[in-house]
């Protein structure tokens, strides 16, 4: 079992810039990917990005983010970072950290996620 713990999260103005943290313990080898999402007032968790643990560290981002959110890790500290630039007002949302153990199982070890409010 991982424990997912996200941190980093506040209050902005529109074109700041946050980094968050997901922190992770446990049986960390297991996992395959780490990826972030989204929930936003009144809607559905949506994908934000996500990095495969090992190798090169492939990445995928949600189109809404692309080129103003970036997706790093550091093994050695079992840490994955979302760097977010450029802030909007519709980026604010509950961002929450999971796992994934194989390339097509689900996403799961749910963090207990941390709020970012970006003000327009």
């Amino acid at each position: 079992q991982v424990q997912l713990v996200e941190s980093g999260g506040g209050l902005v103005q529109a074109g700041d810039s946050l980094r968050l943290s997901c922190a992770a313990s446990g049986r960390t080898f297991s996992r395959y990917a780490i990826g972030w999402f989204r929930q936003a007032p009144g809607k559905e968790r949506e994908f934000v990005a996500s990095i495969s643990w090992s190798g090169g560290g492939i990445t995928y981002y949600a189109d809404s983010v692309k080129g103003r959110f970036t997706i790093s890790r550091d093994n050695a500290k079992n840490t994955v970072y979302l760097q977010m630039n450029r802030l909007k007002p519709e980026d604010t949302a509950v961002y929450y950290c999971a796992d994934r153990v194989t390339p097509t199982a689900a996403f799961g070890s749910w963090g207990q996620g941390t709020q970012v409010t970006v003000s327009s």
